[in-house]
Formats: structure tokens, C-alpha cells, sequence
């Protein structure tokens, strides 16, 4: 055992942006954290930025006291599987890994606590939604610091193991959906005439403060929309418009089909 209380396997973006919020947020002080990563120089750039240990070593890492975070390409899991032999009794295993299941993570660390998280790309700047799915030896005790952690970068919550799918197809998937919307009505507006420079930012802001709007007031959109389309007015034409060319029934069946490869990749 290490003296260090978290381990991340993977240095990665996804991380990253953990380490940092947890660190700002004083959860783990520098000392308390050790990264094992196979790049130098990503090596280099973690310790430049964050004082925390770094180690080509993954069983160094898995050697953390109270969390180690898996956060490797789902297709190496395999390789560095062995290293969790190092990971301490009572040590929770947190993943980030897409697909991977508790079965074939519990496999590599039977003993041991798991928790299987689905984060998103807005965890990078704190705004991300992660859904966690708990092993058979999770306890709430873990459950409770699996959520303190990822409520570090975003909302939280939990679901059984085969929602995960579901979850992958709406919020893993999802910020993939909203940049398409962006770029669209980006391109509405200047196909409308506006520069591009400021029909962009109009659509990002558009997008951001209603998500804020909704968020706030706990209106549910239905009612927002009846309340920004006055009879005959510009909104219902546009909402119309979106309705022919079923803007709708592509945002629900795009949910479904990520989901599907979602499950294509995990069988």
C-alpha cells in the first residue's frame, strides 16, 4: 500500500478534469494523489500543473487508499487488469471505462468495491452529468464518496447497471446532439442574413440561457414553449417547421440508436 489516498489509472482528459475540480475543491490536497500514465510527457504536463505524483507504474496507482480511478481506453482494459491485484481490500474501484461492465471489472478485483460511472464531455468544465451503477460490494459508504467525487464535475445519479445503455445514448451522447443543434441554427441564422460571427454566438447563447431557464425555474418545457409562441407569431411558425421535418422524432431516435451501439460494444 502507498501513502497516497486516490490513484487514477489514465492521465486523460476525463481525469484530468476530475483531479482538478478535487483538487480546487480541497477534497484530495496534491500530496494525497498519484496518476499513472504511459506518456512522459503527459507525465510532465500533470505534475507541472497539479504538484500530484505521477508514475509510469500502474500498480502504484492501484496502490491508493480509498479510490482509484480507472480511466483507460475500454479496449486496454485487459492489458492493465493484472495491476489491480494491488488495489487495497477496502479501496473503491471507481470507472469511467465506456462498455465495460461490473462483471468484467468485478472479475479483475473480486474483493473489492466497484462503482461504474458514465460521464460526459461537459465534466471538463464543470458542468457535466454523470450516472453511476454500483457493484455487489459497493456500500453506500461508497456510493456516497463515488457521488462527492464526480458532484465535482456536474450533476450526479444513480441507476441500475442496465440503464447504462440508456444513459450513454441521452447524456454520453448527448452533448454530440446540441453541438449539431448549435451549428444548425448558426447556419439558420446566416442562411437568414446575419454574419456568421454573430449568429453563432446568438445560437450558443440561446441554447445556454434556456438550459439555465429551465434549470432555475423547474419549468417543464412544454410550458416554456407555450409561453414564448404567441398565436400566429414567429415561434409557432419556426416550431411548426421543426415539427414537418420531425425534429423531434430524430432527437428521440438518435437516443435509441446510441444506445443500441452502446450495447453493441459492450456485448
Amino acid at each position: 500500500m502507498t501513502g497516497f489516498k486516490f490513484g487514477a489509472i489514465g492521465g486523460g482528459v476525463m481525469a484530468e478534469a476530475l483531479l482538478s475540480r478535487l483538487l480546487a475543491r480541497q477534497v484530495y490536497q496534491p500530496s494525497e494523489v498519484i496518476v499513472s500514465d504511459p506518456s512522459p510527457a503527459r507525465r510532465e504536463s500533470l505534475s507541472q500543473q497539479y504538484g500530484v505524483a505521477l508514475t509510469s507504474e500502474n500498480r502504484e496507482a492501484a496502490g491508493a487508499s480509498e479510490v482509484v480511478l480507472l480511466a483507460v481506453k475500454p479496449q486496454i482494459f485487459g492489458a492493465i487488469a493484472s495491476d489491480l491485484a494491488a488495489v487495497p481490500p477496502e479501496t473503491l474501484v471507481l470507472s469511467i471505462l465506456a462498455g465495460t461492465t461490473l462483471e468484467t471489472l468485478q472479475g479483475a478485483v473480486p474483493d473489492r468495491p466497484v462503482i461504474r460511472v458514465m460521464p460526459n464531455t461537459p465534466a471538463t468544465v464543470g458542468a457535466g452529468m454523470s450516472a453511476l451503477a454500483s457493484g455487489k460490494r459497493a456500500e453506500a459508504v461508497h456510493v456516497e464518496r463515488a457521488t462527492e467525487i464526480l458532484s465535482a464535475v456536474g450533476d450526479v445519479v444513480e441507476v441500475p447497471e442496465y440503464l447504462m445503455d440508456a444513459v450513454t445514448g441521452l447524456s454520453g451522447s448527448g452533448p454530440g446532439y446540441v453541438a449539431v443543434m448549435v451549428e444548425a441554427l448558426t447556419d439558420g441564422g446566416v442562411a437568414a442574413g446575419l454574419p456568421r460571427a454573430i449568429a453563432a454566438k446568438l445560437a450558443l447563447s440561446t441554447v445556454w440561457g434556456t438550459a439555465q431557464l429551465l434549470r432555475e425555474t423547474e419549468l417543464h418545457p412544454a410550458e416554456l414553449k407555450d409561453r414564448v409562441t404567441s398565436p400566429g407569431g414567429t415561434t409557432i411558425a419556426g416550431i411548426a417547421q421543426l415539427e414537418a421535418a420531425g425534429f423531434r422524432s430524430a432527437l428521440i431516435e438518435a437516443v435509441r440508436a446510441a444506445r443500441d451501439r452502446s450495447r453493441e460494444l459492450g456485448s
